[in-house]
């Protein structure tokens, strides 16, 4: 069975959607057979490599399970797009019993396909979720190197305790990491010797850096990996990529 891998932090601008991207490809780059699901309405993931979101979100449609685009030069990496539609997009979040059937049959089928469903969640802390935390069996926190960084990371910790103690026992804390490292700023390295001190081992050792290539690669419609391959922070993300493996070892 494969791992799931939930990349969730309520605050936006953390690098959420640009870890889930890149980590997913550098998975698949690594051999692993992964796919990477935006269940963000606002699409972040989908845009990121060039797609166009479609009406329908895949998860909501059973016979398209398994039926999805494959994004980069890999044949390892897999891709379920978010929707365009609101209302779409609204009954998913809600969650209703209908749903969280839909979303527990998806969940299983790929997982019996995929080394690594890595899964690109919505700034918020509501069912959606919760439901995505359920299905998981690992969950992956950005924090950016600001001075609020700690900023709704106690309100995620503690859901992640409770779908730890009665939805899904086999959920683990996957770990915290470092994103927009700016070395010229001295407030980078005291948020990060703060962030260490007080989680200690939970810290991935990776730290991703602040970079333009971000940017111009979202723009590309193509990964930071494919991109820019020698730049610092497609490095940085196949290190993760590799530590993340490691951990599962």
């Amino acid at each position: 069975m494969g791992t799931t891998l939930c990349v969730a932090n309520p605050k936006g601008g953390v690098g959420k959607t640009t870890t889930s991207v890149n980590l997913a490809d550098g998975l698949a780059k690594s051999g692993k057979r992964t796919l990477l699901v935006d269940l963000d309405p606002h699409c972040s993931a989908t845009q990121a490599l060039g797609l166009v979101p479609p009406d329908r979100h895949p998860f909501m449609l059973l016979e398209a399970a398994g039926d999805f685009a494959t994004p980069s030069k890999s044949d390892f990496f897999a891709f379920c797009p978010s929707s365009s539609s609101y209302r779409e997009m609204d009954l998913l979040a809600q969650c209703s019993e209908d749903v969280l059937g839909v979303l527990s049959a998806q969940f299983e089928s790929c997982a019996e396909r995929f080394d690594y469903i890595v899964l690109d969640c919505p700034s918020s802390l509501g069912a959606l979720q919760q439901a995505v935390l359920a299905h998981s069996r690992e969950v992956l926190i950005p924090i950016e190197c600001e001075y609020f960084a700690m900023e709704g990371l106690t309100e995620m910790i503690h859901l992640i305790r409770d779908v730890m103690n009665y939805k899904n026992r086999e959920l683990d804390f996957g770990g915290i990491l470092l994103t927009k490292y700016d070395e010229s700023l001295e407030s980078s390295g005291v948020v990060e010797a703060e962030i260490r001190e007080f989680f200690g081992e939970v810290v991935f050792d990776t730290v991703i850096p602040k970079d333009a290539v971000t940017c111009e690669a979202f723009y590309s419609g193509n990964t930071i990996l494919d991109y820019a391959p020698r730049s610092r922070i497609a490095r940085a993300y196949v290190e993760l990529s590799m530590e993340v493996i490691d951990r599962e070892q």
